[in-house]
């Protein structure tokens, strides 16, 4: 019974489980605690439902659009919690199709990104753009981008909506 009890101690109790449009096959499973991102077969969200050993405390839906500028695709969408219509926040993702290191590509983004808030700026629009850069080499990734790249971005965003939402409530 010992033994029981340290194992189950083991087992992590937080993790974001993210589903990407682009590989409607896989799930990604990000446990913060031990920064480790886990690639598995789509069916594990019903293996997990099953199994009942975690319960989903919240579910964000990320709903918008993908354009493509030349060489750059551009995702931009509104997060809103899953069978609700209240917006969470807005995402942009941008990404540079002819390089795949983060590291050659950094600065071109980087110039795309000012070129962007420039843009905005002049309109006026209430918020701000927040600029999130997960380290990935915490996760164990190296610099050629994957989608386990993307799912540790998303899951860093939700970490950020979160924490920003909590620290709002507490304001009221």
């Amino acid at each position: 019974m010992v033994r029981e009890q340290s194992l189950t101690a083991e087992f992590p109790r937080d993790f974001l489980g993210i589903s990407l449009p682009e590989q409607p096959d896989k799930y990604y499973f990000m446990i913060r605690g031990q920064r480790l991102v886990v690639e598995a077969d789509s069916t594990i969200q019903t293996i997990m439902d099953k199994l009942q050993s975690y319960k989903s405390r919240v579910a964000l839906c990320f709903e918008g659009f993908q354009y493509q500028l030349g060489d750059f695709q551009l995702r931009v969408g509104k997060v809103v919690p899953s069978h609700s219509e209240n917006l969470r926040g807005i995402v942009m993702e941008v990404e540079y199709l002819p390089i795949s290191s983060m590291e050659k590509a950094r600065q071109i983004i980087e110039e795309f990104v000012d070129i962007w808030q420039e843009a905005i700026s002049k309109r006026s629009l209430p918020g701000h753009f927040m600029h999130i850069e997960p380290n990935f080499a915490e996760y164990g990734l190296l610099d050629h981008y994957t989608p386990q790249h993307t799912a540790v971005q998303y899951a860093t965003v939700v970490a950020q909506m979160i924490a920003t939402q909590t620290v709002q409530a507490a304001r009221n």
